[in-house]
């Protein structure tokens, strides 16, 4: 059994990488003054733009980026495991990665996780992303075994609009992460619509703690955002939430005895059952 205290923190981040360092920093530090020892923070923490250029012009190389150094420092100062839920880091051919980075308390990276699932949507209202024209796609999942207090907990990476695809969360699951994340840059659009059923889904279906940070409000780029951070447990429950879209902080104990308990009641991971997918032949007519 695992226990640690985890927070959520929910930005509005802008086109400056230095102001929303700031905004970071200050919600970190209020997380872990109130205890956490886990701290998530937003898909896009270092800079929302939808200018292209603007956003190219600005990458990094991760070993250089100083959002990284920021959220490493601040997890060195504060003694906590710090999530980065992602910045956009310089790749190949000019393209960046929407690149997730655990810390840990001593400023090390634990892990990295790469966005596998593009963002590439025509919505209503001629809302259109192609995240695809950006970001490179990240090709393999992330688990960490993560050291607390008292023990150790596997969690699984995921950011954003991985959350529509639970192939990704049950293989995390099968692997034996006891927590999932998702921290993303929902549209108020989608969100309002899917964002609390999925993640609640995707920890039901896989008797997990979730773990999602988010992005909230009007950004500078024109884009709206969902907001509600969250935290959900192995029965669905939602256990802490930033309600509404205003930057903010929620906190909630993770405790994985939870996570066997729930897997003892309904072990679907065990019980799952090859299968085929097929089509049903009808008889011809005589």
């Amino acid at each position: 059994m695992t226990v640690f205290r985890a927070a959520v923190v929910q930005m509005r981040s802008g086109q400056d990488p230095a102001r929303n360092i700031e905004a970071m920093e200050a919600l970190v530090t209020e997380a872990a003054e109130r205890g956490a020892t886990y701290v998530q923070t937003p898909e896009m923490t270092g800079m929302l733009a939808r200018d292209r250029e603007l956003l190219r012009a600005r990458l990094m190389p991760a070993e250089a980026d100083p959002v990284v150094e920021a959220a490493r420092a601040l997890a060195r100062r504060h003694a906590i495991v710090l999530h980065l839920g992602s910045t956009a880091i310089a790749a190949d051919d000019g393209m960046a990665a929407n690149r997730a980075f655990l810390f840990g308390p001593d400023g090390e990276t634990i892990e990295t996780y790469d966005k596998i699932h593009m963002f590439d949507v025509d919505l209503d209202g001629g809302e259109s992303w192609r995240e695809s024209a950006t970001y490179l796609p990240g090709t393999r999942s992330g688990l960490a075994d993560v050291a607390f207090a008292d023990g150790t907990a596997r969690i699984g990476f995921a950011v954003c609009y991985d959350m529509r695809f639970p192939e990704l969360f049950r293989a995390e699951a099968l692997a034996g992460a006891e927590v999932l994340t998702a921290p993303a840059a929902f549209t108020r659009q989608t969100g309002e619509a899917h964002w609390h059923v999925l993640l609640r889904a995707r920890a039901i279906e896989n008797n997990a703690f979730m773990i999602a940070a988010a992005q909230g409000g009007r950004h500078e780029d024109g884009r709206e955002t969902f907001g509600h951070s969250l935290i959900a447990d192995p029965w669905g429950r939602v256990i802490a939430e930033v309600k509404g879209d205003e930057p903010g902080v929620a906190l909630a104990t993770i405790d994985t005895e939870l996570v066997a308990s729930v897997r003892a009641k309904i072990p679907n991971l065990k019980n799952r059952r090859p299968f085929e997918a097929s089509t049903a032949r009808v008889p011809e007519q005589a």
